[in-house]
């Protein structure tokens, strides 16, 4: 296949034993691990647990990726597509409350082909960067009930620097507006799990708390409405050593700097507590 699924449209070769794009991908499916995930957003994991697909792979491979031996370094399980709509059936047994697809994008139209063999009766949930080709999510149409996509940030300096990405800012903006177009207004059933929508998500960098006002002023001017998942869980881990600004934890100051900003401009949503910046958190990667 010819690759321009992302942003960066390498217009890249990929074979079946290999890729010549960023992602270096090749045309095959390929996964780090498929089971029932708890931590997630209150309306994605819910009581029962979201049914986390984790694709191997990604289109930005920034350099404090806490999933960087799957990201960076394409760590997996090559399956098929039926092999993938048979795991869908799996988890909804498991009576998780939506299947979760993370880090998706390059792999776009074989996840469609596993939904055209089986599309599950509970909502499929697009997990992503936020550095999505608007073309690639309107595709998705009729497949997608809730995307959930980050907003990493605000400037486009520290987008070239972390994520090879100088474009991120615009694309993620477009990217967004697309899904929420899409979706239309979020829907949540009796217990306030939700069916259909957009969350958008942030992590908060040491020492950036200016990206990440910058990031909420954007939702605010563009997406008002959205709820907003401000994430504190970040730790120094791949690349990130390398960088003196992200060398550290976020401080309680930083974070509450951001959460009260947050609250100032009225944007609903939810915050992590910062107990959640702990690499006991990353998930095995068993390759199953």
């Amino acid at each position: 296949m010819i690759c321009n699924l992302c942003p960066r449209k390498c217009n890249a070769k990929r074979t079946e034993k290999s890729g010549e794009g960023f992602c270096g991908l090749s045309e095959n499916l390929k996964v780090a691990r498929i089971a029932p995930h708890m931590w997630e957003e209150p309306p994605i994991s819910g009581s029962k647990g979201s049914g986390a697909v984790f694709f191997s792979g990604c289109t930005l491979r920034c350099v404090f990726c806490q999933n960087y031996e799957i990201s960076a370094e394409n760590r997996g399980t090559v399956i098929t597509p039926e092999k993938l709509a048979d795991e869908f059936k799996r988890l909804e047994k498991t009576d998780v409350h939506n299947i979760n697809l993370v880090s998706p994008t390059p792999y776009v139209n074989l996840i469609k082909n596993a939904l055209e063999i089986y599309k599950p009766s509970v909502p499929v949930v697009y997990n992503s960067s936020g550095y999505e080709r608007k073309s690639t999510i309107e595709s998705l149409k009729g497949y997608i009930d809730i995307y959930l996509p980050d907003f990493k940030y605000s400037s486009n300096e520290l987008a070239l620097n972390y994520s090879k990405a100088p474009d991120y800012t615009r694309i993620a903006t477009d990217a967004i507006n697309a899904m929420i177009q899409q979706t239309g207004e979020n829907e949540y059933n009796e217990n306030g799990i939700m069916k259909k929508g957009v969350i958008i998500r942030h992590l908060v960098l040491p020492n950036h708390t200016k990206n990440s006002i910058g990031v909420l002023d954007i939702i605010n001017d563009k997406f008002k409405n959205t709820p907003v998942s401000l994430m504190g869980q970040y730790v120094p881990v791949y690349k990130a050593e390398e960088y003196s600004k992200l060398s550290r934890k976020i401080t309680k100051r930083e974070y509450n700097k951001v959460k009260n900003y947050m609250v100032e401009l009225g944007l609903n949503g939810f915050s992590q507590e910062l107990s959640s910046a702990d690499e006991a958190f990353i998930p095995d990667w068993d390759y199953k």
